[in-house]
């Protein structure tokens, strides 16, 4: 029971943790003690039976979960969330992690028919590289200017296999990926002498909202199947155990990685 507490009075900033990697990622830090202020975007309906789950995982474990329904991708959601943060605790330098799990996106042809119709736009990439890869950067400033972060504290991305290589519809995404790729290899550098590290994991094909979005995203999952060594797709909770491991201490000198969480799918 001791150990589940390693993150009493510390701090987890997760961005769109309502689903997917972001909520598996919120359960396995609270049961290990760590207080969630958690960012998402959803309908009244939707709420009200995430605030239900959220209210129940943190009465298990003892720990206290700020849900904030807002727009993580704009300056007034940003503050509100700030100065929601700031009178739940009370304090300053708490946060240990902040998680971008932000899933937003266009998913849409390069070039779809001689009309031009439905064709991803110049506007469609800069939203989603924004969603999926900048919007990191504003918020780790932002945690950083008001002096939330602890003094050994982690910022941790999401990317994918497609940011290099080619899948139906994706390309907005991949751009976005690729982005914060370069992004969290500058911010490992330069936020470093904050006590800051910054890595990104690369998990592999996994069941959530986000890929039930994509196209033939059944034949993708089937593929990734087969291909991977342990012949199952990888668990938000996979992914979650690592974020978890990256914020113990004996994880301090990973700075500036692309970690896999995928059974060795990359491999093959």
């Amino acid at each position: 029971m001791e150990n589940k507490k390693q993150f009493a009075g510390l701090w987890a900033v997760i961005l769109g943790g309502s689903s997917g990697f972001g909520l598996a990622s919120l359960i396995k830090l609270a049961q290990h003690g760590m207080n969630i202020a958690v960012a998402y975007r959803e309908m009244a309906s939707q709420e009200k039976e995430l605030i239900k789950t959220l209210l129940e995982i943190a009465n298990v474990n003892g720990v206290t979960i700020l849900p904030c329904n807002i727009n993580a991708l704009d300056e007034q959601g940003r503050n509100l969330f700030i100065q929601k943060l700031g009178e739940a605790t009370g304090t300053k330098k708490c946060i240990r992690i902040l998680l971008h799990s932000i899933a937003r996106g266009s998913l849409k042809p390069l070039v779809s028919d001689e009309t031009g119709a439905g064709n991803l736009s110049l506007e469609d990439i800069q939203l989603t590289s924004y969603a999926m890869s900048n919007s990191l950067l504003d918020w780790a400033r932002i945690l950083l200017q008001r002096d939330f972060f602890c003094e050994d504290a982690r910022i941790i991305g999401l990317t994918s296999e497609g940011s290099g290589k080619y899948w139906e519809n994706y390309a907005a995404v991949s751009i976005a990926k690729a982005s914060l790729q370069s992004l969290a290899t500058y911010m490992a550098v330069e936020f470093a002498k904050y006590g800051l590290k910054t890595n990104l994991i690369q998990a592999g094909i996994t069941r959530t909202p986000a890929l039930k979005k994509m196209s033939r995203n059944e034949n993708l999952a089937e593929f990734a199947t087969k291909r991977n060594p342990s012949g199952r797709l990888t668990l938000p909770s996979d992914v979650a155990n690592v974020i978890y491991l990256l914020c113990t201490d004996e994880a301090a000198w990973i700075n500036g990685a692309v970690i896999h969480v995928d059974g060795g799918e990359h491999c093959c």
